[in-house]
């Protein structure tokens, strides 16, 4: 699996230290301040100065000491400090203990709402953030929330219309950002560049001064998220009058037919980049961008134009670079101006026989059939109407997500990777629940960050999505932290091809929905 990661808020782990605060004495009283209260604010301001990692320390701590009086509060921010920094099974954990101390207060129901949403569980997040905007309209946190969830299943225009209500309410940084993913989604990357500057102009500045921790030189997580976003908005504007992502006017309701092969569990086709030699795609869902390696770049013309962080399975991110496609032709379909990442630098580590160039028609804005029966993929803004046995409701959150349940009562995010091999479940999504594999069996499976060491197969599972049940099966267990950051909700797992292959699998990016057609599969293992 790919992930490319863009205009990355605030999950880049690395903060500033921090100084204790000296004790002050009332002069009056003579006594003390309450020591908790004293650590709470500590906590604030080191969270308002944007030290997550220090603050939480502070929340922790405080959260264990507190008065019954002051629990809520230190709970709202170790709450808040979670979603930070990306911890986000502890932050729903934290979710359902601040929801169990009874407060009704919007805002603490808002922030439990971004919880459910950063733990992947999107419908539940979309009720509550309604439940809160009907007792409280002018709640930007949920109003932010519901029109990212609703640009999430394919009504990005509704969502633009609830983020600008957000920003009309409260002028917070991350609603700009948000804004500006929708923008880019709609190809509209003029607006995208105004939300992201935006963004930009609402940082905090990053401090001047050289910051250690624990002896380590690092740099502040703002100026992290400004160079990010920085590469991006110069990426965008790099697009100049051509139209991003265009399809001819007398295609633009064309229903294509493209025929592939099958290669080492992938969906391969032939394409054309900038009119050179046909090359080999692997059709791969599981990236947000087309990816080409360096030397396919080289050899069709396309140069770097700004740099991007990406994260894939293992415990790294990855800097690479982002370029633009002046064309390209796959069958009868032909699009110009495409964005593509380009894998540079190249890992030395590749398998052997791995194919580096890959595409996701859902990147392009195009929904996406791909029958593996018949070995055709049809490719459409707007798929034919078709019977299918199962339609399960898609979240297209830069990658595209259904909902699975390990074990009959753990529901769970899973990626639809078509360049995936396996049925995964994430580490955290493993510890969680509490399984523990009776001998540990380690595998070698590669990302984009390289090879995962901490992956192991994982026998005697039993998953279900909508009525495709597998019993006691295997699942690999991969470490899907970072890419999880990068996206900002944590990934339960990944559906690859052993899933895929049985069925006419369709992405409908406008109903927002995967539709499988085929035989069920098997209640056992393969």
């Amino acid at each position: 699996m790919r992930v490319g990661g863009i205009g990355v808020s605030s999950i880049l782990l690395i903060m500033a230290a921090t100084a204790a605060a000296p004790i002050i004495i009332d002069a009056e009283s003579g006594q003390a301040p309450n020591p908790t209260d004293d650590r709470l604010q500590r906590a604030d301001q080191l969270f308002e100065g944007k030290r997550y990692w220090d603050a939480l320390e502070e929340y922790d701590a405080a959260k264990e000491t507190t008065e019954p009086d002051q629990l809520a509060r230190a709970s709202r921010g170790l709450l808040r400090t979670l979603l930070q920094v990306a911890e986000f099974p502890r932050a729903y954990e934290e979710a359902t203990f601040l929801s169990g101390l009874g407060t009704t207060d919007p805002d603490d129901r808002a922030l439990y709402a971004e919880a459910l949403w950063a733990f992947g569980l999107f419908p539940e997040a979309e009720r509550m953030y309604n439940e809160v905007l009907a007792v409280d309209p002018g709640n930007t946190l949920a109003r932010h929330g519901i029109g990212r969830s609703l640009a999430a299943r394919g009504r990005l225009e509704d969502g633009v219309v609830q983020l600008q209500a957000a920003i009309a309410g409260d002028d917070r940084a991350e609603y700009y950002l948000t804004l500006g993913a929708v923008y880019r989604r709609l190809q509209k990357y003029d607006d995208a560049i105004d939300a992201l500057e935006g963004y930009l102009s609402r940082l905090p500045r990053p401090p001047r001064r050289t910051i250690y921790r624990r002896g380590r030189r690092i740099l502040t997580n703002r100026r992290a998220e400004s160079n990010v976003t920085r590469s991006e908005v110069r990426f965008l504007r790099s697009f100049g009058d051509r139209m991003p992502v265009q399809i001819s006017p007398e295609q633009l309701d064309d229903i294509h037919t493209i025929p592939f092969r099958i290669q080492n569990n992938k969906v391969v086709v032939r394409a054309r980049v900038n009119g050179n030699d046909p090359m080999d795609l692997v059709v791969d869902t599981g990236a947000e961008q087309m990816v080409l390696s360096r030397s396919s770049a080289h050899r069709v013309g396309v140069r770097p134009i700004a740099n991007m962080l990406s994260a894939g399975v293992g415990r790294g991110f990855r800097a690479l670079e982002l370029g633009r496609i002046d064309t390209l032709e796959i069958g009868t379909l032909h699009v110009s101006n495409v964005p593509v990442i380009i894998n540079n630098p190249t890992r030395s580590d590749f398998p052997d026989g791995h194919n580096e160039n890959s595409l996701s028609p859902l990147a392009l804005g195009l929904s996406t059939i791909i029958d593996y029966k018949t070995h055709h993929m049809i490719v459409a803004r707007n798929l034919p109407a078709e019977v299918t046995d199962i339609e399960m409701p898609m979240h297209f959150h830069r990658l595209p997500m259904v909902r699975g349940v390990i074990n009959g009562e753990h529901p769970k995010s899973f990626i639809v990777d078509t360049g995936g091999e396996v049925i995964s479940i994430g580490f955290s999504t493993a510890v969680s629940l509490g399984i523990v594999p009776v001998r540990h069996i380690p595998l070698r499976v590669y990302g984009t960050s390289g090879w995962d060491p901490d992956a192991f197969l994982l026998p005697g599972v039993n998953l279900a999505f909508d009525r495709v049940q597998y019993d006691n099966f295997p699942v690999v267990v991969l470490n899907l932290h970072r890419p999880s950051a990068l996206l900002g909700f944590h990934i339960g797992g990944i559906i690859g091809h052993k899933f895929l292959h049985d069925y006419r699998v369709g992405f409908d990016l406008a109903d927002g929905v995967v539709r499988l057609t085929g035989a069920l599969a098997p209640s056992s293992p393969r």
